[in-house]
């Protein structure tokens, strides 16, 4: 006799049913959690995963109590004549319920595992949160979404205890596998529930086997990209720049607070069309003005115009979001989106509605300009560093942005590679003809790239000028310390022209212009010199302390006036080609330091 199949069918509707129902609401809530704030996030969260962790029993008698004649459901129901107790409809609830927690929980963490720095560049391309849905969270999330759904399914598919509260036991009309093994082994009928067991387990696990699979499948395939990346050698071509449209009325004025906890940024100034470059140490506020700039973060107050347009006015509740303020945003980690082609991630930044054979043009357009011709195919994970970083500034230009912000876009380079595409990032930000800033910590960096420059420190503007005065004329010591001077001590004034260095224990003639405050006087390890003329103007003997050795420089520690006690005793640093070091290092001591007049920058504290 053939064996009654009914439990199958009930359980692969019921179980399918269930599915469908969770993934779209499971998706959708698990999306909609990720960027809620309020102060019920963790009451709904408790609500959404309660299933998962009470017994499945007790599931299933608040379902009863919910669908049941006498609740809120049931008595809506009750004029139609129709009931959801003891029918399959109850099934699929009941296994609806129990698996949407797995299906939210499992969707929230392949949305969470997403780089936001992936969203907050799409939103600076111009892209609708609906189009960041579908063409770039839903697409990166899609392994864990398709594992979320094979556990809701196998979930659904074992539910036992909230069925047969709400749904019972009905052969033939609510009796699912789980049941069927149940009943099978209460009235000792063995082979059965063996034949339930095995068919359950042969459903669950070729879904569970199939996903993996793929998933598999996906990784090879990638290996693979890796492997054809290796063997082949990219295209080269003469440099050129790209030139986009943007408004001829070009300026940035900012004038924005914003308090964090451990945090307060406070900073004012305006730019034109030259590269503005905003230096500092870490924590100084630098990357923060560029995610306010952005609209990525919101300033406690402020305002902020581009080319006449106010992108937020704190007094006037204005805040434009990231989409709207034209703006490109290259991040540190380039931020290129993964699944994605070369081609295609330039294509997403390009202005909608185009056609196909200009959306073709103008991808090959910025493929030649930063010298990725060839390329256009390749996916991120099959380029080198400095070609990511090309690919993630070509997509910014494509967007033609009003402004341009490179966040430290060379900090993951090499010493080699950062220099050469140093020098083509110089050319590009020539040709560009909008608003461009450009933050580093690196000194050297920011005065090859940038005609002026911005100091930051502690989340304050300190300096704010070309780089020729910010680095030959510091206003304070830390601005010296930013731009790289190693020698400080503090000053006092004695008469016109003539100052004592207290730490140094020496007088010093001056030639600068005298600031208002003196506090300090300095000297760059490079500016010091050796003579053998001990009566010259600024000379004074010194004595060795130590040496630091680079490839092309030594740095020399040097205590004035006597030997010094330990390594730590020493006043200055100087540094010489290891030409000039050759030449001294074993004249006797003392040797004769000069501290050009010309040289010393005098400074408030």
């Amino acid at each position: 006799m053939a064996p009654d199949l009914s439990p199958l069918w009930i359980s692969l509707k019921t179980s399918l049913l269930a599915t469908f129902i969770t993934f779209f609401l499971g998706i959708t809530a698990a999306y909609w959690m990720l960027g809620y704030r309020g102060k019920a996030k963790s009451l709904i969260e408790g609500i959404f995963v309660a299933p998962l962790i009470l017994p499945p029993t007790v599931v299933g008698f608040l379902l009863l109590l919910f669908f049941g004649k006498n609740g809120p459901v049931g008595k809506l129901m009750q004029p139609l004549d129709f009931s959801i107790v003891f029918t399959w409809y109850g099934a699929a609830i009941a296994a609806t319920v129990v698996s949407f927690p797995l299906m939210y929980k499992t969707a929230l963490g392949a949305f969470e595992q997403i780089d936001s720095n992936l969203l907050r560049v799409a939103r600076t391309l111009g892209a609708k949160e609906s189009t960041i849905f579908w063409r770039i969270s839903l697409p990166l999330a899609l392994p864990g979404i398709l594992a979320a759904t094979t556990l809701a399914f196998a979930r659904a598919l074992g539910e036992f205890g909230a069925t047969l509260m709400l749904a019972g036991n009905i052969p033939g009309q609510t009796q699912t596998i789980p049941m069927a093994i149940y009943f099978a082994v209460e009235a000792g009928a063995m082979d059965e529930a063996w034949f339930w067991s095995i068919v359950i387990m042969a459903i669950s696990l070729s879904g569970i086997i199939g996903v993996n699979f793929w998933q598999e499948s996906r990784e090879k395939g990638r290996r693979g990209h890796r492997e054809i990346r290796i063997r082949k050698k990219s295209t080269q071509v003469n440099e050129a720049s790209v030139s986009p449209k943007i408004s001829s009325t070009v300026g940035l004025s900012l004038d924005i607070a914003k308090t964090l906890p451990s945090f307060h940024l406070e900073v004012a100034f305006n730019t034109d069309e030259q590269t503005l470059g905003l230096l500092g140490g870490s924590g100084a506020g630098k990357s923060m003005i560029l995610r306010c700039l952005a609209g990525i973060e919101t300033p406690t107050k402020g305002r902020i115009v581009l080319n006449g347009k106010v992108l937020f006015d704190s007094e006037q509740r204005i805040n434009l979001p990231s989409r709207d303020r034209h703006i490109g945003f290259l991040v540190q980690n380039y931020a290129l989106f993964p699944h994605m082609t070369v081609a295609q991630n330039i294509a997403f930044a390009l202005p909608k509605g185009l056609s196909k054979g200009s959306i073709r043009l103008q991808i090959e357009e910025q493929l030649l300009a930063m010298q990725l011709q060839g390329l256009g195919d390749r996916y991120p994970h099959q380029l080198s560093g400095g070609q990511q970083q090309r690919v993630a500034l070509a997509r910014a230009l494509a967007s033609k942005p009003q402004a341009l912000l490179l966040d430290e876009p060379f900090s993951a380079l090499d010493t080699h590679l950062r220099s050469q595409l140093e020098q083509q990032m110089t050319a590009t930000l020539a040709d560009y003809q909008g608003v461009a800033l450009f933050v580093t910590h690196n000194m050297e960096e920011a005065y090859r790239v940038c005609p002026n420059l911005l100091v930051l420190e502690h989340g304050r503007a300190v300096q704010y000028g070309s780089k020729y005065d910010i680095f030959e004329h510091p206003s304070t010591v830390s601005v010296a310390q930013i731009t790289g001077c190693k020698n400080f001590s503090q000053a006092q004034l004695l008469r016109s022209g003539l100052i004592e260095a207290l730490d140094w224990g020496c007088q010093l003639k001056i030639m600068a212009a005298m600031p208002q405050n003196i506090s300090y006087v300095g000297i760059r390890a490079h500016h010091i010199s050796f003579t053998k003329d001990p009566n010259q103007e600024n000379t004074f003997p010194c004595w060795l302390v130590r040496t630091s050795e680079t490839p092309h420089r030594m740095t020399l520690f040097l205590k004035l006036h006597s030997a010094a006690n330990n390594p730590q005793d020493y006043h200055l640093q100087a540094e010489v080609f290891k030409e000039k070091w050759v030449t001294i290092k074993d004249q006797p001591f003392p040797w004769y330091l000069r501290l050009d007049p010309l040289s010393l920058i005098l400074m408030e504290s």
